[in-house]
This record gives structure tokens, sequence and C-alpha cells, in this order.
């Protein structure tokens, strides 16, 4: 690039140092700003260097404040597009989210932490792990993820292999009955976030009903020409919903199930149903009970088991008596 060239692009990398070199702990003078600027083939006179801190003020949505210290004035630049905080935030959502994987996680840090200063650079190199927590091996969910977006927006059908493990350990495409590689069509139509997995909900042409799919599943995705089915089926269709009331992703038949739980347990229930559900005193001292619409899947049973003996199901008798049976036959695997 010519040193004119250079010159024209004088204001972005006055930004650019400002941006990467001062934050609201750390400023600098004038004289280092234009040593700055040098380092990248740029000189500047002052006056110009202040023209240019009026656009970035007035145009870029930026804020540099000078502030006089002793005999010299400081500059540095405040209203970032993200706080300090914020950029934690994110940095610590990367870091822990199970769905993204450790080479794309590391990928998407370095990106976030360029928007902070080179000082906050520091504090942002956090390494946030959580208990138990297993990445994703499949980094494909991001380029799924833009396709169902694409074939929403263009109102298509999509095509698909859905994948399992199996005994080695590898991710293979579903069979049929007969045995052969099954290729899915559906009509997408939204994506919900559940348990820290992406689903794709949609219209399934097989079964006429709604259905849903683990992106990170999801492999080899093309649009078809076809358009979309489902259109009356999504009417008032509510993501949040569906996945509260498919507990776990598993659909099963859904039952209005009453539980009670001592007072301590309130917090529990809110987290994992929301604040709509009722809470009223049940009749044993210090109890409490509430009624959820859930699909009584496994995994549900499996949630209500592991709050411990405190937390009971009291209705109705078939989802007991299903939770009963579920509990008897994993002692008997165990008796000797």
């Amino acid at each position: 690039m010519s040193k004119t060239e250079t010159q024209k692009l004088k204001t972005y990398h006055l930004y650019k140092i400002m941006l990467e070199k001062t934050d609201d702990e750390h400023s600098l003078t004038m004289d280092e700003i234009i040593k700055e600027l040098e380092k990248r083939g740029v000189t500047a006179e002052r006056k110009s260097i202040y023209r240019d801190f009026a656009v970035m003020n007035d145009e870029m949505d930026t804020e540099i404040i000078g502030e006089k210290i002793g005999k010299n004035f400081y500059y540095h630049i405040s209203n970032k597009t993200f706080e300090l905080a914020e950029l934690k935030l994110l940095v610590d959502s990367v870091q822990s989210s199970k769905f993204i994987t450790e080479r794309k996680s590391a990928n998407l840090i370095k990106k976030i932490t360029s928007l902070g200063s080179i000082y906050e650079a520091g504090q942002l190199k956090r390494q946030v792990r959580v208990q138990g927590r297993i990445k994703t091996m499949n980094e494909s969910i991001f380029y799924n993820v833009d396709k169902l977006h694409a074939a929403i927006e263009a109102n298509k059908r999509i095509q698909f292999y859905y994948m399992q493990w199996n005994a080695e350990k590898k991710l293979v495409p579903k069979v049929n009955e007969e045995g052969e590689i099954k290729r899915y069509e559906v009509s997408p139509w939204a994506l919900a976030w559940d348990d820290e997995n992406y689903y794709l909900v949609a219209f399934d042409h097989f079964t006429k009903g709604i259905r849903h799919y683990r992106v990170d599943k999801m492999n080899q995705i093309e649009l078809s020409e076809e358009k979309r089915e489902g259109k009356a089926e999504f009417k008032d269709f509510d993501p949040a919903m569906y996945a509260k009331e498919n507990f776990g992703m598993f659909r099963e038949e859904e039952e209005n199930v009453r539980i009670e739980f001592p007072e301590h347990f309130i917090g529990v229930f809110i987290d994992r149903f929301g604040k709509d559900i009722p809470i009223h005193k049940a009749d044993r001292k210090g109890y409490y009970k509430t009624t959820v619409r859930v699909f009584v899947s496994g995994q549900f049973l499996g949630w209500i088991f592991g709050l411990g003996p405190e937390v009971t199901i009291a209705g109705p008798d078939t989802v007991v008596e299903r939770y009963q049976s579920l509990l008897s036959k994993n002692l008997e695997r165990y008796k000797k």
C-alpha cells in the first residue's frame, strides 16, 4: 500500500489504536498517539488528530475523552460496543457451552477478546470449567443452523441424514426397518434451544405431525425445490412452550403431573418450569405441590428420581404406576 493510501486510512488506524490501547483505566498522550500512528506508517499533526477525534465522536458512535493529568492531556475511548463485563459474559458463555467444540470455542474467544483493549484481553483469558461438561465433537452445527435458517426464509423443505452413535463410537446414519440408510425430508419451521442443544422443529411429511431433531446430528442438509408444508400446524406455534412441554425433548404421552416437594425445592421447579406454574401448600407440613404439563419420558422420571426421596409424584395414578415400575425394574437389576 502506498504512503498516500495509508494516510487516507489515518482515521481508521487512529480508531484501532484508541480501541486497542485505551479504555476507562488506560490512556495515551498525544505524543504517544502520534508514535503509534508512525508505527503503522502514518504521519499526523495534532490538529488533524483532533479533527479525527471529532469525526469519531460524531459519526462512529464512540466518545474520545481527554483529561489533563499533571502537565499532559491523556486520551482514551469510552462507550465501546461492549463493556468489559459484557465481554466476560460472552467468553464465559462460549467456554462453558456444551454444543461448541473446543477448537471453535478457542476461535470465538479470540475474536471476542479482540473487541476489547490489550489490557482487557488478559482478563478475558478465562478458563470456565463446568463439572462433567462434555464439549461436542461436531463442528458442523454452525453451518447446519445457517442452512436451516436459509430453508425457513426460502420456504423450502430440507433433506438430511440423521446420525446416531454406534458401538465403535462413530456417528452413522439411521436406517429404516429394511436396514437401508434413511434420508429424511421435512419442512423446517423453527429452531428451539433446550438443555444446551439446538433442535429443529419441523413438519414431518410421513407422520403428518410436528417432530424435532438435534441439529448437531443432522448431516448433509440440502434444500429441496418443494415448498414447506405444515402451515396450519404451526399457525400458533410457540417454540419456548414446545421445548418446555417436550421435557428433555423426548416425545412421550403428555400428562398433567402432580408433584409434591419440600419448600426448599420451590426454586428448583420454578427454574425448570417457569414462574407461571401453580404452587400450593400440600397436606404434609412444610410441603408444597404443583401441577406441570409434560411429556412423561424416562428422562423426566429420571429427573424426578434425581431430586431425591423427598420429591414424590402424587398423580395421576398411571404416571405413579409407571414410576414405580421403572424403580422396581432398576432395583431388580442390582439384586444379587
